[in-house]
């Protein structure tokens, strides 16, 4: 009898221990409201809107102790549609994100699956439109540069270092998965920050090769970039600084497209080029009331058969936010793009808001309110 109870104690204490040295985490966000838009598609419209703001999706995150430092973790994210239960990304379950790797807290991360690339990791954090829960309205025109992860990278690796002093720098690299087509969909970029106190700088540079031009590579039916193109890169720096409840943050992107393909636009351009001046803050008012903005310049300029124009637009993003719990708040946002420099018959003559219809016309209003859940 005294051998059953010692086994007992024995076999749950070694339950127990092993239950520390892991765990899978439930989570999620829903993010619902109504918005009403001026103009999209030459009519105005009064919707119900499913992650206009923040993404809304739910997931599976585990970790494991390995020993020594070691880790292995992963990340299964869904993103899908409040309003309907339908998926956000077709034939996919898990179609947000998807990896598995090895975690050293000396030598840094290592991660195989569906990922960001560097530019939403490293500089994400500093534009309105990836800063916290995200903010889809306050995108660029396009999400030329991806800061708002319109795209993910299919068979990516990824390596992430450890924080140094406030220094972290990453890797990414996604496989085309062709034989013979090495460099035909395939995706690289790599970026740093460093954080020092009230402080955080960032820099990062993305390459897309053919990206969506063949099956199973980097970039998927579900990931097209707005201008599919022979190349796309991306290049940006920024940096962000709080001083009591204010954070300001500043940001400069470069975006160009070789060769886009006339599918994407009225006609196919050799050059594609955006520059992206971005300016947000973000003021705690009190513990449960924020306010946020943002003002965008967008610079562009194209050339090819279609002709050649310099394109540019001005963007302003306004946010109030209430915090009725630590896990629900309700917001009340208004975002307006003006385009101008080409005329309403020419490539890129008009406004288009991130998340809506494009207009008619060469301005765009939205407004919303909505709430937001987080478990």
């Amino acid at each position: 009898m005294k051998k059953k109870i010692v086994s007992a104690v024995a076999l749950a204490t070694l339950g127990m221990t092993a239950h520390a040295q892991s765990s899978v985490t439930l989570y999620g966000l829903l993010d619902t409201g109504v918005a009403y838009t001026n103009n999209q598609s030459g009519k105005s419209a009064w919707q119900q809107s499913s992650g206009l703001i923040s993404n809304t999706v739910f997931g599976l995150n585990g970790t494991e102790d390995l020993g020594g430092g070691l880790h292995a973790i992963f990340l299964l994210e869904n993103g899908f549609n409040i309003n309907n239960g339908s998926q956000s990304y077709k034939n996919t379950m898990f179609g947000r994100r998807s990896y598995v790797g090895l975690q050293s807290d000396r030598f840094g991360t290592v991660t195989f699956g569906r990922q960001y690339d560097s530019v939403v990791d490293y500089l994400g954090p500093i534009a309105l439109a990836n800063n916290g829960d995200g903010n889809n309205l306050a995108a660029h025109p396009f999400d030329n540069d991806n800061i708002d992860d319109s795209f993910y990278v299919d068979n990516a690796v990824k390596y992430a270092s450890p924080n140094m002093a406030g220094l972290q720098f990453g890797a990414m690299y996604g496989f085309s998965n062709q034989a013979g087509g090495f460099s035909n969909n395939r995706a690289y970029s790599v970026g740093m920050s460093y954080g020092n106190g009230p402080l955080t700088l960032a820099a990062a540079y993305l390459q897309l090769n053919r990206g969506g031009a063949t099956a199973g590579g980097a970039l998927s039916s579900n990931d097209m970039p707005n201008f599919p193109a022979s190349r796309q890169r991306v290049m940006g720096v920024g940096g962000n600084y709080t001083f009591g409840p204010a954070t300001v943050g500043i940001l400069w992107t470069h975006t160009m497209f070789d060769d886009t393909g006339a599918a994407s636009l009225p006609g196919a351009l050799q050059v594609l080029r955006f520059d992206n001046y971005e300016l947000n803050a973000h003021y705690a008012l009190t513990p449960a009331i924020s306010l946020s903005g943002a003002y965008t310049f967008t610079d562009g300029r194209y050339s090819g058969a279609a002709g050649s124009g310099d394109p540019k637009w001005h963007q302003v993003t306004l946010m109030a936010d209430y915090a009725l719990s630590k896990r629900t708040d309700v917001y009340a946002e208004a975002a307006y793009q003006h385009q101008f420099g080409v005329s309403a018959d020419s490539p890129l003559g008009f406004a288009f808001i991130n998340g809506l219809a494009p207009s008619s016309t060469n301005t765009q209003v939205a407004a919303t309110v909505g709430i937001r859940h987080r478990f």
